[in-house]
């Protein structure tokens, strides 16, 4: 089988359309969250959920450390004894990162040696391109740059990447996060990926539930049927 992976900024509603396209569609599929966001996260290794726990204890947001905005500048602690202790968590948060991430990889192969088509609800590739891999990224620190030569050399992409895409001010007005320019900057990080990959469509997220999931159907069960059933 393959793998597909439904990605777009906040708000362009890959979760929802991820959920519906199970029961939409008369294949096996099975569906792996791919994101930072761990509450949403539907394989989560033991590791991942204990940092979890320790972060509600502390009144932290229950997630990973997303892609930084490579706009910004990045912050630096004063001191030599800080910038070790920084570079040690740092160091921790890559390890349990990559960790986290190629167990989703080597559950993906379980299921697609097993008949299934895997349904990727985001993907680090698409998510980390922009921050960690993209050649006019200058400046990152070390572990943004291992983090990227794994994603980039290592990391299997998608056989099918399906791009969700919506004006900023829709995906302002069903989110409420970022800004109209953040947004604006996302969809244009993750249109850069057209030529990243084989084979990459887009689709208007700024429709009904029912005619985006009639879409991403369609365009999944084509795929199928130019690579499975023609073999």
């Amino acid at each position: 089988m393959f793998t597909v992976a439904l990605t777009g900024p906040d708000g362009a509603g890959k979760t929802t359309i991820g959920k519906r396209l199970e029961t939409a569609l008369p294949l096996p599929i099975k569906y792996i969250y791919m994101g930072i966001n761990l509450d949403s996260s539907n394989l989560v290794l033991p590791t991942t959920r204990m940092i979890l726990e320790v972060k509600r204890a502390l009144g932290r947001r229950p997630d990973m450390v997303g892609p930084a905005d490579p706009t910004g500048p990045e912050p630096r602690p004063r001191g030599a004894l800080k910038q070790a202790a920084a570079g040690v968590k740092s160091g921790l948060r890559l390890a349990n990162r990559i960790g986290e991430e190629w167990f989703r990889q080597v559950l993906a192969w379980y299921y697609r040696s097993h008949g299934y088509i895997v349904l990727f609800d985001r993907h680090f590739f698409s998510d980390y391109y922009a921050a960690d891999i993209a050649p006019d990224g200058r400046g990152r620190p070390l572990t943004s740059r291992i983090h990227g030569f794994m994603l980039k050399r290592l990391y299997p992409k998608p056989d099918l990447v399906i791009y969700l895409d919506a004006p900023p001010e829709v995906l302002f007005a069903r989110k409420g996060e970022g800004s109209l320019e953040s947004l604006q900057r996302r969809r244009e990080e993750y249109l850069q990926l057209r030529g990243l990959v084989r084979h990459f469509a887009v689709v208007d997220a700024n429709r009904p539930e029912d005619e985006v999931t009639h879409d991403v159907a369609d365009l999944v069960q084509s795929f199928y049927n130019e690579k499975v059933l023609r073999k």
